[in-house]
């Protein structure tokens, strides 16, 4: 029996001359924050706001000191909402996350593989021939891994590039998530506040009406109109308050916040209107320069454009290794025992009769088609969601500056007339409070109105940048109702 002794010092060779040590442009990715920089720095400069990424027990302890003295008993404005959310949320911390996995991945697609050991000892004990007969070892390594190595890594590159926008993307949506919720709370709160002025008008209807109808001065269909008003009021009132909780509990959800940082207030009224309307003349060249999902868009067809050639580069070779060494070998001549030695190299690799990789290849034309096509329907999207949140934000900012400055003027104006005439015993009580819900009612519309600006206000930066909010602004009008006042 032959056997053989396979020393491959040849084959480790290329893992000394060719890679072992990492390229220098490796090492970046190797740290524990790798890429994260440049994701809280595009964040901020679009938000304003600070992202962290939290990897230890003592950063974490130091930022939770933080959002308490943030939020805790304290009443908090649309910005330290944001801030507070793109701190603690721990939803944008797996995101963040993701940028590490695909750093890792780019830093293993740098090494090389690790060469396959294999040592055979046989014939142990053979007759004249001592301990062994023969020993066959082997060390082999994978020759394409190596060819293949900068496509691969370049293709991980992608991958990661891609990954810090969709932390991005993330960051931002959740900011417009978190700017909307604190509209919608701070909104809840303002209907509550008007509804229970109306409230107060509708009580001391109910109880005149009340008088008037037991000194026989009202009918009993003039004193139900005022009951039912009171009543259709108390349900709206009970209702606005249960959204008010809700709303509340939505923007504590967004903040990240559970236990007694829950402890936190909201204002009463939403900002006042700007003086002016932004002017965005290139609406949709900005979008398409600035949306960060477009981004995403053009990484995922670069991405799959590398791959498509390294599946070219490998569509008749998926497996090539090398194994070289020495063959050791005894032998027994007459009485003595003679070493032979003879140096080897195999190659091993698989040939393709079956599978030409003809499926592969346009396997991966398919996919690159596929990204194309998704980045184009994209970029038409994005210009035409940025024509309608311009659309909306100025369509909005002039509904609310006309209830700010002719519905409401007019109505206040009505109300104090009617005070001088009922002074002058000329108007009775129930015309009285009837232009007083007529007004209540007035502000209500405008607080709406003002709410959905400030939520396209919002939408405006998310069609720009990217991040615009998953769902829809939600909540209708509230109106006071109207009983169509009382008779004597």
């Amino acid at each position: 029996m032959t056997g053989k002794w396979k020393l491959t010092l040849a084959a480790a060779l290329p893992l000394v001359v060719s890679g072992c040590i990492a390229p220098a442009d490796i090492q970046q990715y190797t740290l524990p924050d790798a890429g994260f920089s440049s994701v809280s720095g595009d964040v901020k400069s679009v938000t304003g706001d600070q992202s962290v990424w939290v990897q230890s027990q003592s950063e974490a302890e130091e930022l939770s000191e933080r959002v308490h003295k943030l939020v805790h008993k304290k009443t908090i404005s649309a910005d330290t909402a944001v801030q507070v959310a793109l701190l603690n949320n721990k939803g944008l911390q797996a995101a963040y996350a993701d940028i590490g996995l695909s750093a890792v991945e780019v830093w293993q697609q740098g090494l090389l593989e690790n060469p396959k050991v294999s040592v055979e000892i046989l014939g142990i004990n053979a007759p004249g021939l001592g301990a062994y007969r023969s020993i066959e070892g082997w060390i082999a390594t994978n020759l394409l891994a190596l060819a293949t190595r900068d496509k691969r890594v370049d293709i991980a590159d992608t991958r990661f590039r891609q990954a810090q926008q969709k932390a991005i993307l993330e960051t931002l949506r959740l900011a417009g998530q978190t700017r909307n919720a604190w509209v919608n709370s701070v909104a809840a709160f303002e209907r509550v506040y008007y509804l229970n002025q109306g409230q107060v008008a509708a009580d001391a209807a109910s109880r005149l009406a009340k008088k008037l109808g037991e000194s026989g001065a009202l009918t009993k269909s003039g004193q139900a109109r005022e009951h039912v008003f009171y009543s259709e009021l108390t349900g709206q009132k009970a209702k606005a308050k249960l959204a008010t909780a809700l709303a509340k509990e939505e923007l504590t959800r967004m903040m990240g916040l559970w236990g007694s940082e829950v402890d936190y207030f909201v204002p009463d009224q939403l900002p006042s209107l700007p003086k002016r309307k932004v002017n965005k003349n290139r609406i949709e060249a900005d979008a398409l320069q600035q949306r960060v999902d477009l981004q995403i868009a053009k990484l995922e067809l670069e991405a799959v454009a590398k791959s498509y050639g390294l599946t070219d580069a490998t569509r008749y070779v998926t497996d090539l290794e090398i194994v070289v060494g020495k063959e050791k070998e005894k032998e027994l001549d007459g009485a003595d025992i003679e070493i032979v030695k003879t140096p080897q190299v195999e190659f091993e690799f698989v040939i393709p009769i079956f599978d030409s990789g003809k499926a592969r290849l346009r396997k991966a034309e398919l996919a690159y088609m596929r990204s194309a096509n998704l980045l184009a329907e994209k970029a038409v999207n994005i210009r035409s969601e940025a024509r309608a949140a311009y659309k909306a934000y100025r369509a909005t900012y002039d509904i609310a500056r006309h209830y700010r400055n002719s519905v409401l003027p007019l109505r206040t104006a009505i109300e104090e007339e009617g005070l001088l005439t009922y002074n002058g015993m000329i108007t009775n009580t129930f015309e009285l409070l009837a232009d007083t819900r007529a007004k209540i009612n007035a502000i209500m519309l405008a607080t709406d109105a003002k709410r959905e600006f400030w939520l396209a206000d919002a939408g405006l930066i998310g069609a720009v940048f990217g991040g615009g909010s998953a769902s829809e602004a939600g909540g209708g009008e509230m109106q006071v109702a109207d009983s169509g006042g009382g008779e004597h």
